[in-house]
């Protein structure tokens, strides 16, 4: 092993996440993953890239453009950080397109052909003009660019084609400038960008052609009197964050939809063209643009993310999936009449994906029907379209029950959904709230306040992912029902915190973001520490999506040298570098990426012998942690805490999918020399985690 010295102290967020989504790729590439699988795994590459260079890269950019030359923590300045990204995204660009020819050949071997039009018999071409014709053609605008008519908005992530023309009349030998003319054509995101194509006769093949390409070929009835030179497609990526003034908003709502529309008119921060794009046209657009680094020159379709619609819309092709999944009622609750009279008696721990949502839907449907219902008080950071949760909700409140719901309209890239949902809710006659200012609501939690005999009692769910039906099919999360006094009381008070003027509270249960969970995380290391150095069993196992705030880095160094065994899985960014000798010697990373998203945040402390186990909707992120709000649960149940170890247990175990982490801020994966375990498969095994207590080694 190196030496210390040569090793950083810290792993720059930025490079981390391209890491990450170099991850992703490799999952593309696994031949043992099935092949349409694989396309899937290309096309979130594409849409991560995506939202990173809207909001990270634009953020360095406007840093860079304000003279802004302060390096951060990690030791980068913005200016030398954009250069390293740029770089590194180029690569990660070019494995992208490799794989995706790699793919496409496969994809072919099972008679699945996106052909060039060059490929097309007589008969398919012509029924392809007939498509243009009847549906394309209707819906183009073709705008030209000249003196009279200025360079068109360019909308966000959105493809357009690129028409260098020239004059019919031009004579052949005439190359001046000035015979040169360009046009922009969008090519339409409300039509499919991959289209069936009739087949060959006698053949079983599905042929497909990109709607781009259609387009490209029928250019000429967009352009009369004009010979078409070249054509090419091109698409830009502008800053998506959002500039809000919260203090000075009197409506928060037209303030997030007015930067909303102004999203779209974005600085510029990248330019992906076709390669071989013509040079007028390439000159044409970095100079409109005002981008002349951040060009990145495509070998194949811009934008990898219609691969995901296309892999779903392939029939019949289901030996190149992943076998499904069907979630599981929770056994707890299968024969139970009422869910709250089986939560009197016990709490109850779920984990989605291998256990079905329908539980939570359930878990308010039945109280907006309850007539001893009083309260229904629900988090909602990101919801699905037509969820079930909202409209049980607005059932509750037509019914008479006090509903209160805090939505987070704030939410990056769901703000115009959520703020549909804020004003059906509204409408329900729900009392909606938009969250605290200069703060973003993160926290996922249900608190149901029924009466009982005289008194009242108060049921509670807290998760670690969002209330989404359709993401919780995807990723892995952990929920706790429970009417614990504590955690009830706890419960709300926090609602009473986000919705009127209390005070801070002395909470018996909860840590709370922004103000309490970071020094009750530095609290728990901190007792740790003191167990390692009196010679008891210190350990800290964390489970959760990013690493990247410095303190909290400084604090598990702090307890590494001290001799606390630290197990973290963190699937994304990690700052921290372990392994460095004299400083994170007894720190192991490692990251999970398989069929579904690793979203759970879940943190284990020794305590001296006797674990403490939480969950939490918080990474251990600078935002998470000081700029929003946050909960960190603690689980009393001994039974459900031991559910929890398990399956981190199984994570720090899995030898296929997992890799860890080098102090050089590289990965690779975790040695597969014993019995194969991956531990997504594992968990799907319900009983090995639920009812078998097999728990994580003390060393």
């Amino acid at each position: 092993m190196r030496q210390s010295g040569s090793f950083k102290k810290y792993i720059n967020r930025d490079l981390s996440w391209i890491e990450f989504n170099r991850r992703v790729l490799e999952e593309a590439e696994d031949a043992a993953t099935p092949l349409l699988e694989r396309f899937q795994f290309l096309a979130i590459v594409s849409s991560n890239l995506d939202e990173f260079m809207s909001v990270r890269v634009a953020g360095l950019n406007d840093q860079r453009k304000a003279g802004y030359q302060k390096a951060d923590f990690t030791g980068y300045s913005p200016q030398s950080l954009i250069k390293r990204i740029i770089k590194r995204t180029e690569r990660v660009t070019k494995q992208q397109y490799r794989v995706y020819r790699d793919l496409m050949r496969m994809i072919a071997k099972e008679g699945v052909l996106l052909q060039p039009w060059e490929d097309l018999n007589e008969e398919q071409q012509d029924s392809m003009k007939s498509y243009f014709q009847d549906i394309v053609y209707p819906v183009l605008t073709p705008m030209a660019v000249d003196v009279s008519r200025p360079f068109p908005l360019v909308h966000s992530k959105e493809l357009y084609l690129a028409v260098v023309l020239r004059k019919n009349d031009a004579a052949e030998t005439d190359m001046s400038s000035e015979r040169t003319f360009c046009a922009i054509v969008q090519v339409p995101s409300i039509l499919p960008r991959t289209i069936p194509v009739p087949g060959r006769r006698n053949s079983r093949k599905q042929s497909f052609l990109l709607l781009e390409e259609l387009i490209k070929e029928q250019i000429g009835l967009l352009f009369s009197g004009y010979e078409t030179e070249a054509v090419h497609a091109f698409r830009v990526t502008r800053n998506s964050d959002l500039t809000l003034n919260e203090e000075g908003a009197e409506d928060l709502l037209q303030e997030i939809e007015k930067e909303l529309r102004r999203r779209q008119r974005g600085i510029p921060v990248r330019l992906e063209v076709e390669d071989g794009i013509h040079s007028h046209a390439l000159e044409l657009l970095k100079d409109e643009l005002g981008l002349e680094d951040d060009v990145y020159e495509i070998d194949g379709p811009l934008d990898l993310g219609f691969l995901s619609k296309f892999a779903n819309m392939l029939p019949n092709l289901d030996h190149l999936r992943y076998p499904r999944v069907e979630p599981v009622y929770p056994v707890e609750f299968e024969e139970a009449d009422n869910m709250l009279s089986v939560l009197r008696e016990r709490d109850v721990l779920l984990y989605h994906p291998y256990e079905s949502f329908e539980v939570v839907n359930d878990f308010i449907l039945e109280a907006a029907s309850d007539p001893d219902v009083l309260a229904i008080k629900m988090t909602l950071y990101r919801v699905s379209t037509g969820s079930v949760l909202v409209q049980a909700l607005a059932k509750a409140a037509e019914s008479g029950k006090q509903v209160t719901v805090v939505v987070e309209i704030k939410a990056r890239f769901d703000e115009e959904r959520n703020i549909a949902w804020a004003r059906q809710l509204e409408k329900a006659g729900c009392h909606v709230v938009y969250g605290l200012a200069g703060l973003k609501t993160h926290a996922k939690i249900t608190l149901v306040v029924r009466r009982e005999g005289g008194s009242l009692r108060r049921y509670v769910h807290v998760g670690t992912g969002n209330y989404n039906e359709n993401t919780a099919r995807l990723y892995t999360d952990a929920g706790l029902f429970t009417c614990h006094p504590d955690i009830g009381a706890d419960a709300s008070a926090l609602f009473n915190e986000m919705t009127g003027y209390s005070t801070p509270h002395d909470w018996r249960s909860f840590a709370v973001a922004p103000i309490g969970l970071k020094p009750k995380l530095f609290d728990l290391i901190d007792k740790e520490i003191a167990h390692a150095k009196a010679g008891r069993p210190a350990r800290i196992v964390a489970k959760m999506n990013s690493l990247s705030n410095q303190s909290m880095i400084d604090k598990l160094y702090e307890a590494s040298r001290a001799g606390v065994k630290i197990e973290l899985i963190v699937r994304g960014v990690c700052c921290l570098c372990p392994g460095v000798p004299g400083l994170s010697e007894n720190i192991r990373v490692v990251s999970i990426v398989d069929r579904f998203l690793e979203h759970s945040r879940i943190l284990v402390v020794g305590g001296g012998g006797q674990d403490q186990v939480y969950i939490s909707s918080a990474d251990w992120m600078t935002r998470n942690l000081t700029r929003r709000i946050e909960i960190m649960c603690p689980v009393y149940d001994t039974g459900l805490s031991q559910m929890l170890l398990n399956l981190l247990q199984m994570n720090l175990h899995d030898n296929v999918k997992a890799r860890e982490l080098l102090a050089n801020g590289s990965y690779v994966r975790v040695s597969n020399e014993h019995t194969p375990l991956r531990s997504q498969f594992e968990a799907a095994d319900i009983p090995l985690w639920k009812t078998v207590a097999v728990g994580l080694e003390n060393e």
